[in-house]
């Protein structure tokens, strides 16, 4: 009996010695809940959302954008040509468009891209990049001399342009006169 009196009288002298009595551990409760709402509204509070505009492009970086666009949209102004060579089946000079006035169309849409808003940047990227396969399954399709291939890498090609140019600013597409 008296091995069984230890531990009760240990647990007990435990208790109290650490206060972990029962108005101890309802204390502590008190104050971590009071710790854990002074903390939540501090955090609030100071989350910067108030007073905070949301984010615009800066008037350097839209005059790059708008430069960049210009050879964008110079470049899908040729379009109609670049049909007609299609049309045509004139693989060279389908060629020569591609890799000439139309070789610097990724280019310019990277510039543009880094200058965009974060949040539209990854829809810009995407449209970019299949523009950007477009022109290369255009250029194949030219090089094998492939009829069937050359028509459906010109319509990709084409609907690329107008997506792409759809991520433009407005005010550079009011600017180009594109609105």
């Amino acid at each position: 009996m008296a091995s069984a009196r230890i531990p009760a009288v240990f647990t007990a002298f435990n208790q109290t010695a650490f206060g972990q009595t029962t108005f101890g551990q309802q204390l502590r409760r008190l104050l971590v809940l009071c710790l854990a709402t002074v903390l939540c509204l501090g955090l609030s509070a100071c989350d910067g959302s108030q007073g905070k505009k949301p984010p615009t492009i800066s008037p350097e970086d839209m005059a790059l954008i708008e430069r960049q666009a210009e050879g964008f949209l110079a470049a899908r102004n040729r379009l109609p040509e670049l049909a007609a060579l299609v049309n045509d089946r004139n693989w060279v000079f389908t060629a020569n468009l591609i890799h000439g006035p139309m070789q610097e169309v990724g280019r310019e849409m990277s510039y543009i891209n880094q200058r965009l808003l974060p949040a539209d940047r990854p829809e810009a990227e995407k449209r970019a990049t299949a523009l950007k396969t477009a022109l290369a399954q255009l250029d194949e399709a030219a090089r094998l001399q492939d009829g069937d291939k050359l028509r459906k890498g010109y319509i990709k090609v084409a609907s690329g342009f107008g997506l792409y140019a759809q991520v433009l600013p407005t005010q550079v597409q009011e600017d180009l006169k594109q609105i």
